[in-house]
């Protein structure tokens, strides 16, 4: 299509597609949801003078255990049969400096073969352990722990309560927290090897596959109802493939911090897959794990032809064990950012679609399926401009409708990824029948918003031209990304990093998503790093107000959006409940 073509179609289309509109300010802000406005002057009195402002103590309260427990499928001795035959061992820990080694040499998935993965590995500078070597025993939380900072001064604007059962929760990844990299059995994964410079590895980090009772614990004391976190695919199956041996520390490991949740009056929400590909999926060189991907930031090997049915493999055998107890799985996490190329992308689709229809149809799981994508909301710079607006459109069904089309509404990818990547392997209409619907939820990460040019101003065509030459420096989204808008300010207050406050995109977005996708979302990751914290004294970081006003103008924009825009959203989890690595 000719950007003249373009334009005449997207004239028509302007006031629907906006996502942005620019008011002048010529005055003080309106303030709606005041009833009236005082116009009379003051009257000005002299009185005796008293101290009458006083601190107010606010202290963390649980949530109370729950009197009974929802189950959502049969027991595993139930289910068991919906498994082939498979096996259960353990593992030891890997000490590259051991002065032993085993002895079962004969034995393809023994102790020797499983130190071999880790010598191939060879992950840098690692550290074998921690602080700890078990499990930690929660402590009572003292009182003084849960004494809340002074209440600031600016509170929600908004006259709405959340719907009865919306999820409050805090999200995790087990690479990013858990540590015990290489200890009870765990296979090495993309992020034991991908950090190849000075910044923190993932060999201990928070230590919470030891500490998670007392985590959990204090989770449960800042009365969060959810608890979202992620297995490792590789402490469940340390040699990833179909047919191998279980771990079963693993197993009993994930067992208790299930039950540790529910304990504590919180409900476990579980991401299969959350970036930790097992390094089996590279093949016989290991460097291929750092090469450029096309489409994504990270090569996660999802397009290996072994990945789909090894993937169903492993989220069989999480969900036989774990559904009885587990109301929500995700899927994937932000599957986009480590796609290689259009074969990863059809191989998400597929391992998610036969992941639903076994959880729905064999296992008969009355729970939710779902699966988390990562876009910052593509927002035109000037929403009056055409080739903006187009841009901004091109930006974000690329991001989301190349897997949301197929997944949520039964339909074929969207044309910026079909242009983007001819070689793509086309969905018949059978698969989309089979793949249509295989979502209950829409999990999105919308840290902030990203503003978005054409790769030449005011130019349609340049966006075309860049999606079939593989070198443009835009490729693959082809478009300009930037935080700064139409008038020269970023868009917020800056954080550690890329992400800004940004609350008025993430009412707009909702919104998007709800309309175009036609499902209920849940917020399933928002955050903000506030900027140099870690030079903060702790009292300082503690109080944490820049974080605060991010969390209290999201979740006023997201009540917004419920009862004004009708968005069904669903719940909101907070990322991340400690500090990654």
């Amino acid at each position: 299509m000719k950007s003249s073509e373009c334009l005449a179609l997207l004239a028509t289309a302007s006031a629907t597609y906006a996502q942005q509109i620019y008011i002048d300010t010529t005055g003080p802000t309106p303030r709606p949801q005041c009833s009236a406005t005082l116009t009379a002057q003051p009257s000005f009195t002299f009185r005796n003078f008293s101290f009458t402002l006083s601190d107010t103590v606010r202290t963390a309260t649980s949530v109370p255990p729950p009197t009974t427990t929802s189950i959502y499928a049969a027991a595993y001795s139930d289910l068991s049969s919906l498994l082939p035959n498979i096996s259960y061992t353990t593992w030891g820990s890997w000490n590259p400096n051991a002065t032993t080694t085993a002895s079962d040499t004969s034995d393809p998935y023994g102790q020797a073969a499983w130190t071999a993965l880790w010598e191939r590995a060879n992950p840098p500078n690692f550290t074998e352990t921690g602080v700890y070597s078990t499990t930690v025993s929660p402590t009572s939380v003292p009182s003084s722990e849960l004494l809340l900072p002074p209440r600031d001064y600016f509170g929600p604007t908004d006259c709405y309560n959340f719907p009865e059962g919306f999820m409050f929760g805090v999200s995790s990844s087990a690479s990013q927290i858990e540590g015990a990299t290489a200890q009870e059995g765990k296979g090495p994964t993309l992020m034991d090897i991908l950090i190849q410079d000075d910044r923190p590895k993932d060999y201990v980090t928070n230590e919470n596959y030891y500490l998670y009772k007392q985590d959990i614990e204090r989770i449960a004391a800042m009365g969060a109802r959810e608890y979202s976190f992620s297995i490792a695919w590789s402490r469940i199956l340390p040699f990833a493939l179909p047919g191998t041996p279980v771990n079963q520390a693993g197993l009993d490991h994930y067992s208790d911090v299930i039950d540790t949740v529910l304990a504590a009056g919180m409900i476990p929400t579980v991401t299969l897959l959350h970036f930790d590909t097992p390094l089996q999926f590279y093949g016989s060189n290991l460097s291929s794990a750092f090469e450029a991907p096309l489409i994504g930031y990270v090569n996660g090997a999802y397009q290996n032809e072994t990945f789909v049915d090894a993937f169903v493999n492993y989220a069989k055998i999480i969900m036989t064990h774990f559904s009885q107890k587990v109301p929500i799985f995700f899927t994937f996490n932000e599957p986009l950012l480590y796609s290689y190329n259009s074969q990863s992308v059809r191989n998400v689709i597929d391992a998610h679609a036969r992941v639903y229809h076994f959880y729905k149809d064999e296992l008969k799981g009355t729970g939710q399926i779902s699966i988390k994508f990562n876009d910052n909301f593509g927002v035109p710079q000037n929403v009056s401009n055409e080739a903006d607006v187009y841009a901004a459109n091109h930006f974000n069904s690329f991001q989301l409708a190349t897997f949301c089309n197929p997944i949520f509404l039964g339909e074929d990818y969207p044309d910026s990824f079909k242009q983007t990547f001819p070689d793509h392997v086309p969905l018949t209409p059978e698969d989309l029948k089979y793949i249509g619907g295989t979502a209950d939820l829409l999990g999105i990460d919308p840290y902030t918003a990203t503003v978005i040019t054409p790769p030449i101003a005011d130019d349609i065509d340049g966006i075309m031209e860049c999606a079939s030459n593989t070198s443009d420096v835009n490729f693959p989204y082809c478009v300009n990304q930037t935080t700064v808008n139409q008038y020269g300010w970023d868009i917020g207050y800056r954080s550690q990093s890329y992400v800004y406050i940004t609350p008025t995109y993430l009412r707009e977005y909702l919104g998007y998503l709800y309309n175009t996708f036609r499902a209920p979302v849940v917020i399933t990751e928002f955050g903000f790093p506030v900027f140099a914290e870690a030079e903060k004294d702790l009292p300082d970081q503690l109080f944490d107000t820049p974080r605060s006003i991010y969390y209290l103008s999201y979740m006023s924009e997201v009540l917004k959006a419920i009862w004004e825009d009708g968005v069904d959203v669903r719940g909101a989890f907070a990322w991340s409940f400690a500090d990654n690595w």
